[in-house]
């Protein structure tokens, strides 16, 4: 069992920070050992890779993906593939474990109906980071990103319809769920430096399933 099973977890706590954003705090923490268990038949198949930008870049964020489509990059561009370029498999399936978080978020949130079919999976090492950047490889705007946090606390960078504007800063914690869609379905986003930390499931690493709904 994992250091977190059967430890009941506190009733989650809602905020709106921005229209179109909600935080969900703790949502996740009393499903975490499923996730974890899942989550590691998932990267056993198809293990962390560190993707190159169109521009040549390495990213510094380590990624794999599951679900009926997976996203992918390299110097054709950002796109989204039902095969794993690493092994020309299909992505895992998307666990139950996942799938049950990603939809129950989203209600909460205020997005009933939500039909994921790609969960990215992001692994972020101390110094590691994401630009801001907007989610818009997907066909159908009207679906909401549900983001899952594991681990080490995070930052994250919440902005506006314009790279220009200055973003909200959102500390993120083990358990945390961050939904958005609506107008803030297409407004940059990121997540700041990691810092140097240690949690005593994830190490020093923090876990980040991004959920969306990408051809369906």
């Amino acid at each position: 069992m994992g250091l977190f099973d059967g430890i009941a977890a506190a009733e989650p706590a809602v905020q709106s920070p921005a229209p179109g954003l909600t935080l969900l705090q703790g949502f996740a923490l009393d499903r975490v050992g499923p996730l974890q268990r899942d989550l590691e038949a998932v990267v056993q198949r198809a293990p962390f890779r560190h993707m190159v930008t169109r521009g040549g870049y390495r990213m510094s964020v380590a990624m794999s993906n599951c679900g009926a489509q997976g996203w992918i990059s390299d110097r054709r561009g950002y796109r989204y593939a039902p095969l794993d370029p690493d092994t020309g498999h299909p992505w895992p399936a998307m666990p139950d474990s996942f799938r049950r978080l990603a939809v129950d978020a989203a209600a909460a949130a205020g997005f009933p109906g939500f039909a994921p079919d790609a969960c990215l999976v992001n692994r972020y090492e101390p110094g590691a980071r994401m630009t801001l950047h907007q989610d818009r490889n997907e066909r159908d705007f009207s679906q909401p990103i549900v983001s899952v946090s594991l681990g080490v606390p995070a930052t994250f960078l919440f902005g506006g319809a314009e790279r220009t504007m200055k973003p909200l800063r959102l500390r993120l914690v083990h358990g945390d769920v961050v939904v958005w869609g609506g107008v803030a379905r297409l407004y940059f986003h990121g997540v700041d430096r990691l810092r140097q930390d240690l949690h005593p499931v994830f190490g020093v690493q923090r876990i980040n399933l991004t959920f969306r709904t990408a051809v369906a």
